[in-house]
């Protein structure tokens, strides 16, 4: 008997009514759901007697949440209108949905609509990982304790997807970590404070957990994300992200260790324990607390604080200044650096706009990670976080938020609107907002082909074409008789210096960089190609399959061409 029915059993059979084991109802609950909210405490909770928790009770919470999160994601993909609304039913969850999000994503490939499910999941289990995220920063930015491992690990959670290394597993990855070095090391409880820094460091790198690999680009997008660097095969951490492996690790071994806020290179400061040196020696009373400098980037040898103070001479800063970038670092500038890093990793390979880069190479894919430092630098600024927040950013958030991650309306409202309490840019951003939830309500336009004008739209949606100018592959989505657009629009693109000018069909696209865009007729080429895995895994948006045999989309947007 599945779980689930053996309360509706209890109800119309006698012999079942005595099933209130606790000890079964914990099993259910673990065997059958692994992510839970933070508010249940479930690690607590499993270490407790079972009878000290109501696990049925809790089990019968998480069968019906299962249900309604299911039910509003079939309601997503049924019809093109109030996705966000429908969507914020589920986020309603918290990370309780991720495991019925992530049941849906696993859909057979045989499904009738396997990539509008596959989509659709996502996207909804994105912005369940990215409120988990942003909740980490805001915490941050109100004074809150959040140690240096989750602040980074929030980074992943905006390129996650299906895979592993959200917050929890990435906590649990340095945890084997730490356990490996004290297997290995035995004595290490017993050991001085700079041999079990050298002893960590030194395993890091032999394991590939710190550092970038000698043949590959040092501003990698990947080598900025601590639990990909964690879960890489080669080393793939950047000097910030090594020093936080470092840190967090050494802390689990009973050692203090922070990052110092040294510029250009982040460097670790060792503490020795108060009362001792960092041989493990007694001080003389009064004595200054020891720390050492460690490069766990590089290497398990200690540097010098003298070298540190001549490369700060070096580049122009005065000795008086040196005892700054040579302090522990807080949190939250670790976090700022670490997207100003993804940012200078996308501009220096221009990943963002490269269509040529294929879908297996994205991880972490470019828009995401861009959309993480955009958050960080809204909620984190270098100036006082306690004053209103800088518009700067905002624009390029609000185009991702539209054009890539429009289940994130809720999170706008909820956590970037209140930053600009009293200033203009919060009364321009709820119209933005209005704007997008009108638009997401509004029944799509029925477009039938049975007119004599819409005739001569000669590609149907779901046709995969090559464009004869630009190269670029995608797939279309939509259609107008004639070119819709402004002609503000028309006079930049020169629409009318085409062969066939305004007055020919022109298609709504999806490109397989993510960009939409709009094509007049003339420039669509549909000889058969190979479909891109990129297109291919962003069709679910508008379409349910691929059909082999047609060599088409299979159309999920009927509502709006139903002929197509």
């Amino acid at each position: 008997v599945p779980p689930a029915s053996i309360p509706t059993l209890q109800q119309v059979c006698r012999k079942f009514n005595d099933l209130s084991q606790p000890l079964l109802w914990r099993h259910h609950c673990q065997s059958n759901f692994h992510h839970w909210r933070p508010e249940h405490d479930i690690h607590t909770k499993y270490a407790q007697s079972a009878a000290q928790v109501h696990w049925k009770q809790l089990f019968r919470t998480r069968h019906l949440g299962d249900r309604a999160v299911s039910q509003e994601l079939e309601s997503i993909l049924a019809s093109q209108t109030g996705r966000i609304e429908k969507a914020e039913k589920i986020l309603a969850y918290g990370y309780d949905a991720k495991d019925t999000l992530l049941r849906h994503l696993d859909v057979s490939d045989d499904a009738e609509d396997v990539l509008a499910r596959r989509y659709y999941s996502d996207a909804v289990l994105g912005a369940v990982h990215r409120t988990r995220a942003i909740e980490e920063w805001i915490k941050l930015r109100e004074g809150q304790p959040v140690s240096l491992e989750q602040a980074l690990a929030a980074f992943d959670q905006f390129v996650l997807h299906d895979r592993d290394g959200d917050l929890e597993e990435t906590s649990a990855s340095l945890d084997r970590v730490a356990e490996s070095i004290r297997l290995q090391n035995p004595g290490i409880s017993e050991a001085s404070p700079q041999k079990k820094a050298q002893l960590i460091a030194g395993y890091l790198l032999s394991k590939k957990l710190t550092g970038v690999e000698a043949d590959s680009q040092y501003h990698n997008l990947q080598n900025s994300f601590i639990g990909l660097a964690l879960r890489s095969s080669e080393r793939a951490a950047l000097p910030l992200i090594s020093v936080a492996i470092f840190c967090a690790v050494s802390k689990r071994l009973g050692l203090v260790a922070e990052p110092c806020g040294f510029p250009f290179h982040i460097y670790a400061i060792v503490i020795a324990p108060e009362g001792r040196d960092v041989d493990g020696r007694p001080l003389q009373d009064g004595s200054e607390t020891q720390r050492i400098y460690m490069d766990p980037f590089r290497s398990d040898t200690v540097v010098s604080k003298s070298d540190l103070e001549s490369q700060l001479k070096a580049i122009g800063i005065a000795s008086i200044d040196h005892e700054e970038y040579l302090s522990i670092a807080s949190t939250a500038d670790m976090v700022r650096r670490t997207a100003m890093n993804i940012i200078k990793a996308i501009q220096s390979t221009g990943q963002i706009h490269d269509i040529n880069v294929s879908a297996e190479t994205r991880y972490p894919e470019s828009h995401g990670a861009l959309y993480s430092a955009l958050w960080v630098l809204l909620l984190l600024p270098e100036e006082n976080p306690t004053r209103p927040a800088s518009a700067r950013y905002l624009r390029y958030m609000l185009d991702h938020v539209e054009q890539q991650f429009l289940m994130d309306i809720s999170l706008i409202e909820k956590f970037a609107i209140p930053l600009f309490e009293g200033s203009q840019n919060q009364e321009q951003l709820r119209e933005t907002i209005r704007v997008i939830r009108a638009g997401d309500l509004m029944p799509k336009t029925v477009k039938p082909r049975d007119r004599e004008t819409s005739r001569s739209v000669h590609f149907k949606v779901g046709q995969v074409f090559q464009h004869r100018r630009y190269d670029y592959q995608g797939v279309i989505t939509g259609w107008d008789v004639e070119c819709a657009a402004a002609e503000s629009w028309m006079s930049q693109m020169g629409v009318d210096r085409l062969s066939r000018g305004r007055h020919q069909s022109f298609y709504h696209v999806l490109v397989e960089d993510k960009s939409v865009r709009y094509v007049a007729e003339e420039n669509i080429d549909d000889s058969p190609l190979e479909v891109s895995t990129s297109l291919m895994s962003l069709a679910g948006r508008h379409f349910k399959r691929w059909d082999n045999t047609s060599k088409m989309f299979i159309s999920n947007i009927r509502d709006e061409y139903p002929d197509d």
